[in-house]
C-alpha cells in the first residue's frame, strides 16, 4: 500500500511566501525607486541588490541556529523586521531612510526564509510543499502587479505590501513550534552530508539566480524603454507570466520525481537561457510578452527542483538553507549586474552574456543532481522529523 499523503504545513508555506515576496517584486520595488525617489537606474539597482544581500546575509547566519533558537522565535524576528523596514522604508521620502528600511526589511525576509526552509527540508515530501509555497508567492505576487499601477506613482507601494503579507503571516507562527532543539541534541555538531555536492550546489547557485535576477531587475526598463509599452500593460504582463508559473509549478508538483532531478535542472536552465535571450532582445509586446512568460514558468519549476535537491542533502535543513543563501547572493548582485549590463552594452548584449554563463553553470548543476539521484536519501529520517516538527506543532 502506499503511504497515505501528509498533511501540508500552512505555516511553513505561509512563511514561505512571505520571505520570498521581496524578490518576486524585484522589478517593480527598483522601478518605483528609479521614478519615485529621482535615483539612476543603477543606484535603484543598487538598492535593490543591497535588501537581497541584507536577505542573504541572515540566512547566512541563521543556516545552523534554527533549532536551537527556536522556529516560532525567529520567524516572529522576521516578520517584525519585514514589518518595521519595509513599511518604514514605503512609508519614508529620504533616500538614506528607505535604504536602512529596506536592509531591516532584507534581513527579516531572509531571517523567514531560513525558518521555511529548515522547516520544509524535514517534510516526508519538500519538493511538494516548496511547490505550494511558490505557487503561492507567484500568486500573490501577480495580484500585486496588477495592483500597483492604479495605486499612483511613487516608490512606496510594492514595499507596502511586503510589510503586509509579513503582518499577514505573523498569527500563523503561533503554529510552529517554540523549539525544537532538545528533539536534535543527539545529532548537534554532526558534520554536513555529502559535503561536495552541497558545496558544488552552493557555488553554482549564486551564477544561476543573478543570470534570473539581472534580467528581472531590469525587465520592466526593457518593457517600458526598448518595447515601449505603458506601466500598466508592463504590469499585466508581469502578471500574466505569474500565472504560466502558478502553471508551471503546478505541473512540476503533479510531476514530483517522476523525471528525476537532472532533466528538469538541467535542461530547464538551457531552456531559461533561451528565453532570457528572447526577453533582452524585445523590441515590442508580442516579443516582451512571450520571452517573460515562457521565462516565468520554466524559472519556479527549476528553483522547485533546486530546493528540493538542496533539502535531500541533508534532512535537518542546513544545506537547504545554505544553498538558498548562497543563491541569495546572486539574486542580491542581480539588479546591480543587469543594470551595469545594459547601461554599458544595452539590453541584447546583456542577455547573450547570462544566457552563456546559464548554459556554463548547467553542466555542474546537473552532475549534482545526477549524483542525488543514485544515492539512496535518508527517507526515514526525513520523515522522523517531520513528525518531530508536527509533534512540537502540536505541543
Amino acid at each position: 500500500m502506499s503511504a497515505p499523503r501528509t498533511t501540508l504545513p500552512w505555516p511553513l508555506i505561509a512563511l514561505f511566501t512571505a520571505g520570498y515576496l521581496a524578490p518576486y517584486l524585484l522589478p517593480t520595488t527598483v522601478g518605483r525607486l528609479d521614478s519615485g525617489l529621482a535615483l539612476t537606474a543603477t543606484e535603484a539597482g543598487a538598492v535593490g541588490s543591497a535588501l537581497l544581500l541584507s536577505s542573504a546575509a541572515a540566512g547566512f547566519l541563521l543556516a545552523s541556529r534554527v533549532d536551537r533558537l527556536g522556529p516560532r522565535t525567529l520567524a516572529r524576528l522576521g516578520l517584525t523586521l519585514a514589518v518595521l523596514g519595509y513599511g518604514g522604508a514605503a512609508l519614508a521620502h529620504a533616500v538614506p531612510a528607505v535604504v536602512v528600511g529596506a536592509l531591516i526589511g532584507g534581513f527579516g525576509s531572509g531571517t523567514a526564509t531560513a525558518v521555511a526552509a529548515t522547516g520544509i527540508a524535514a517534510q516526508p515530501d519538500p519538493h511538494r510543499t516548496t511547490t505550494v509555497g511558490l505557487l503561492g508567492v507567484s500568486a500573490l505576487a501577480g495580484a500585486v502587479y496588477l495592483t500597483v499601477p492604479h495605486l499612483g506613482p511613487g516608490h512606496g507601494q510594492p514595499l507596502a505590501a511586503i510589510a503586509l503579507t509579513a503582518l499577514a503571516v505573523w498569527p500563523l507562527t503561533s503554529r510552529l513550534p517554540l523549539a525544537t532543539a532538545h528533539a536534535r541534541s543527539r545529532e548537534r555538531g554532526a558534520p554536513l552530508p555529502h559535503l561536495r555536492a552541497g558545496l558544488l550546489l552552493a557555488a553554482t547557485l549564486p551564477c544561476w539566480s543573478l543570470a534570473q535576477n539581472a534580467l528581472w531587475g531590469v525587465s520592466g526598463r526593457i518593457g517600458l524603454t526598448q518595447a515601449h509599452l505603458s506601466e500598466a500593460t508592463v504590469g499585466a504582463v508581469f502578471a500574466i507570466a505569474l500565472g504560466a508559473g502558478l502553471l508551471g509549478v503546478v505541473g512540476a508538483g503533479a510531476l514530483g520525481p517522476r523525471l528525476g532531478r537532472a532533466l528538469p535542472i538541467g535542461g530547464g536552465t538551457v531552456l531559461i537561457a533561451a528565453c532570457i535571450t528572447l526577453s533582452a532582445s524585445a523590441t515590442d509586446l508580442t516579443s516582451f510578452a512571450t520571452g517573460e512568460i515562457a521565462w516565468n514558468t520554466l524559472y519556479p519549476i527549476v528553483l522547485s527542483y533546486v530546493i528540493g535537491l538542496a533539502a535531500s542533502l541533508d534532512p535537518r535543513g542546513r544545506w537547504a538553507v545554505l544553498v538558498g543563501s548562497a543563491s541569495s547572493l546572486g539574486t542580491a548582485a542581480g539588479p546591480l549586474t543587469g543594470s551595469l549590463l545594459a547601461s554599458q552594452a544595452g539590453f541584447p548584449a546583456m542577455g547573450t552574456v547570462l544566457a552563456v554563463g546559464l548554459l556554463l553553470i548547467a553542466m555542474p548543476m546537473t552532475a549534482v543532481a545526477l549524483g542525488a539521484g543514485r544515492r539512496t536519501l535518508p527517507v526515514v529520517e526525513v520523515r522522523m522529523e517531520a513528525q518531530t516538527y508536527d509533534k512540537a506543532t502540536a505541543a
